[in-house]
């Protein structure tokens, strides 16, 4: 079975070796019609504590690391929010 693939931003990476990634996802409402955006935060392993925050990140599916840590940062775009 493939593992999911999910990309976001960075919005935290005060914590050793993790980072926090927001994924937006947009879908039609299905009774109104209108489009819905919806996130969620993800806690990301980050071996080489690379990722900053603003870069938009590609986050893969793994086994659990810790309690709430179970995805692994994939590849980065170093987009720097300046």
């Amino acid at each position: 079975m493939p593992k999911r693939i999910l990309q976001g931003t960075v919005v935290s990476d005060k914590n050793d070796k993790t980072v926090v990634v927001l994924v937006e996802r947009r879908f039609t409402h299905p009774l109104f019609k209108k489009t819905v955006r919806r996130s969620k935060r993800y806690k990301a392993h980050d071996e080489t504590n690379q990722v900053k925050v603003g870069d938009i990140v590609s986050i893969e599916e793994s086994r659990p690391i810790s309690k709430d840590k179970s995805w692994v940062v994939v590849s980065s775009d170093a987009q720097a929010a300046s």
